[in-house]
C-alpha cells in the first residue's frame, strides 16, 4: 500500500483503515502493535507514526481464529483450585493461549475441559480465565479465572503490580553486581516483528529486580549463574529480554540468546556441564513463585513450584564445574 500526497501526515493507523475497510482501527491498532506492519522492511510500532508520500506498507493478517475454543482432554498439574480460580504448574512446550500457529492444544483448551462450560466467556471468548501468560518454553506457576469476579480482582492487582511474581533463571556468565534493578522500554524490535526488544523511545516502561543465587565455574570469570528476577511490570518477553540486555542471555533462548561456545573441557565434569548448557533445548527460565489475594477470601496466597526434570538436570551438571 502505497501513500499519496493527500495522505501526507496521516496517522498510520487512519491510513490502514482507508485501505483495509475490512478491519476496524481498534484491530488495526493491534496489528500494529503486534509487529504485523513494516515499512521499507522494518517493522513499524507506532500507530501515530505520520504518513510520508511515496512509503510503502506491508500488513501481514493472520488468519482468523476460531470464534470459541474447544476443550481438549489435555492434563493438567493443577497446584491449587477452587470455585473463583485455579492455579498450574505449567509445563514447558504448552501454549497458554490458541493464536496463530497455535490454534489448539493450549493451556485455554485444556481449562475449557477441566472447568466445563462455566468458564466459557470469562474475561473474553477467545482467552477465557486468561489473566497473564508465560512464554510457550517457560515452566511455571500461572493462574486463571473461574468467573469474572476473580477475572477482575486478578486483572486489578496485576495492574496495580501487587502480584508477587518470582523467577529462576540460568544465564551465560554472572552479571558484575549481585543484585540490580533493570529499567528499560520494551516493545516491537523494528528490524524483527517476532522479536521485542530495549528501545530509546516508543516502548513500554519495564522494570525487573534480579538478584545472582548461584555462580558456576571460575570466580574470576562464572562460566554461568542462577539468578531470581521479580517482575515490577509485565511486558512480553521482559526476562529474556531484560538479561539479554544486561549482556547475560539466558542459557537455551533461541531468540535472545548468544551463540556461546564453551572453553575446552580439561576433566569429565567440565564436559558434561559445558554439554548440558550447549544443548538445553529451551529458554532456563522457571516462574517458582506467585502469590496473590484471593478475591473472596480476602487472604494472601503464595505457591511454589520446584523445578522440572531438566532444569534440575542442567543445574546439578554445572554445579560440577
Amino acid at each position: 500500500m502505497a501513500a499519496t500526497d493527500a495522505e501526507k501526515g496521516w496517522r498510520l493507523d487512519r491510513f490502514l483503515a482507508t485501505k483495509l475497510p475490512d478491519l476496524s482501527r481498534s484491530r488495526l491498532q493491534s496489528l500494529i502493535e503486534a509487529g504485523a506492519v513494516a515499512q521499507g522492511g522494518a517493522t513499524i510500532g507506532d500507530a501515530n507514526r505520520r504518513i510520508k508520500p511515496g512509503e510503502i506498507y506491508e500488513i501481514a493478517v493472520p488468519p482468523p481464529l476460531p470464534a470459541e475454543p474447544a476443550g481438549q482432554a489435555i492434563p493438567l498439574s493443577v497446584v491449587y483450585e477452587d470455585a473463583d480460580l485455579i492455579v498450574i504448574d505449567k509445563p514447558a512446550g504448552l501454549v497458554v493461549h490458541p493464536a496463530a500457529g497455535n490454534l489448539d492444544g493450549t493451556l485455554v483448551n485444556a481449562l475449557i475441559a477441566h472447568c466445563g462450560p462455566s468458564l466459557q466467556g470469562v474475561g473474553g471468548v477467545a482467552r477465557p480465565g486468561i489473566v497473564h501468560r508465560l512464554d510457550k518454553d517457560t515452566s511455571g506457576l500461572i493462574v486463571a479465572a473461574k468467573n469474572e469476579r476473580a477475572m477482575r480482582s486478578l486483572a486489578r492487582q496485576f495492574a496495580a503490580h501487587t502480584i508477587e511474581r518470582a523467577y529462576h533463571a540460568v544465564v551465560w556468565g554472572a552479571p558484575r553486581t549481585a543484585e540490580g534493578r533493570i529499567e528499560t522500554q520494551i516493545g516491537r524490535n523494528p528490524f524483527d516483528r517476532k522479536r521485542m526488544g530495549v528501545l530509546r523511545g516508543g516502548g513500554k516502561e519495564a522494570r525487573t529486580r534480579y538478584k545472582v543465587i548461584e555462580r558456576f565455574g571460575p570466580r574470576e570469570r562464572p562460566f554461568a549463574s542462577l539468578i531470581e528476577c521479580r517482575l515490577e511490570t509485565g511486558r512480553t518477553h521482559q526476562i529474556r529480554v531484560h538479561l539479554a540486555h544486561l549482556g547475560h542471555p539466558l542459557i537455551g533462548d533461541a531468540t535472545y540468546g548468544k551463540s556461546r561456545r564453551p572453553p575446552r573441557p580439561k576433566t569429565p565434569a567440565e564436559e558434561k556441564a559445558f554439554g548440558a548448557a550447549a544443548e538445553f533445548p529451551r529458554q532456563a527460565l522457571h516462574a517458582w513463585l506467585l502469590g496473590f489475594q484471593h478475591p473472596s477470601l480476602h487472604k494472601n496466597l503464595r505457591f511454589e513450584s520446584p523445578w522440572p526434570a531438566d532444569l534440575s538436570t542442567l543445574v546439578a551438571a554445572l554445579r560440577l564445574l
